[in-house]
């Protein structure tokens, strides 16, 4: 936790509240939760129990960035569903508030991982929780989006389309030196997009260990954090970025598994995972599935240079973030490319097994 925010005046902030909240009563203390987020978020401790406030940074914002009524209107949306979330308690779209638009939800206790190795517990239990990581993600997937009132959450059709080109733009826009590994992906994406095939699910858009909080004894997930990236899409691609998401370091923002050994750790390789989550969801095969996480590299690579740029022209939360970021968008492209590649040969031995036996 850091110190309150600027911004945010405890004595308005609590009057406020408790004619919005029901039973919610002062006084107040707010405290920030750590840097990194997006989308600043706070503990507030009331004499009515503790609840979280997110909230738009300050400053000016792009037209459809840091959209916090977008996150409370899926926290709404999924009450009553499998996808266990926060309660949303209340969006407050006047600015004059805390400075910005914000939103309160319930305070969810439980235990967040911080990495993909699941180190804080006993080796018998991370398979455990992958399978419940996977359960969640699967019914998130079988939502009819317009049963839960998102139908219009974004556009349907063509998603990957539409994904590679619009952060393609965003990538140019923020390039800072010449990355050949992502010249090629610009170049590869999409000349090997699959053919849409009509699924559209609401995707989560960075669905990780550590935005997820878990019961605090038993294997099960009480809550699924950080929605700003989410729209409507694909399922393949929030699957693809879980299991993207434990190929990396484990000194990358998300830390992964690369280098480590699954088996001594009691992780599931990622052919059993695709192949859970299939069963779940009762599909009979994922074609393509170098494209979709080459796609979700390139992504990544594209959100973490915009992140090294803002904050090396002194627009980002914290300017040192330019030099932890360093070379991590090279990296990510370099590992698409490696995958493609890898992908490509394997395709090819087939080829030639498969004419050698004719």
């Amino acid at each position: 936790m850091t110190n309150v925010s600027p911004g945010i005046e405890e004595t308005n902030l609590a009057i406020y509240l408790e004619g919005k909240v029901p039973g919610f009563k002062g006084p107040i203390k707010v405290q920030q939760f750590g840097p990194g987020r997006s989308n600043p978020t706070f503990l507030i401790e009331a004499q009515s129990g503790s609840y979280v406030l997110r909230r738009q940074p300050f400053g000016p914002l792009l037209k459809s960035a840091h959209a916090v009524d977008r996150e409370y209107r899926v926290l709404v949306a999924l009450r009553d569903t499998d996808v266990p979330v926060p309660w949303a308690y209340h969006l407050c779209e006047d600015r004059e508030v805390v400075g910005s638009m914000f939103y309160v939800m319930s305070f969810e206790e439980g235990r967040i991982f911080p990495g993909a190795a699941l180190q804080e517990v006993e080796r018998d239990q991370r398979g455990v929780l992958y399978d419940e990581m996977v359960r969640v993600l699967s019914s998130m997937h079988d939502l009819s989006p317009e049963a839960i009132g998102l139908g219009d959450y974004g556009r349907p059709g063509n998603y990957f389309e539409r994904q590679v080109g619009r952060m393609t733009k965003q990538y140019k826009a923020s390039e800072t030196e010449t990355i050949h590994a992502m010249e090629e992906l610009m170049a590869w994406l999409p000349a090997n997009t699959p053919a849409d095939d009509g699924q559209v699910s609401l995707v989560h858009g960075d669905y990780h260990f550590s935005n997820i909080i878990f019961h605090l004894t038993e294997p099960r997930i009480k809550a699924v954090l950080d929605w700003e990236l989410s729209t409507l899409g694909h399922p393949f691609a929030d699957l693809a970025y879980f299991c993207m998401g434990l190929r990396l370091p484990d000194n990358f923002p998300i830390q992964g598994l690369a280098g480590k050994d699954r088996a001594l750790l009691g992780i599931p390789e990622e052919g059993r995972i695709v192949e859970e989550y299939c069963r779940i969801r009762d599909i009979g095969e994922i074609r393509n599935w170098p494209f979709y996480l080459a796609f979700s590299f390139f992504r990544l690579a594209a959100i973490v240079q915009g992140v090294k740029k803002r904050a090396a022209i002194g627009t980002a939360s914290h300017r040192a973030e330019a030099l932890r970021l360093g070379d991590i968008p090279a990296e990510l492209a370099q590992m698409a490319v490696g995958l493609i590649q890898k992908g490509q040969q394997r395709r090819e031995r087939y080829l030639i097994l498969k004419r050698g036996k004719q």
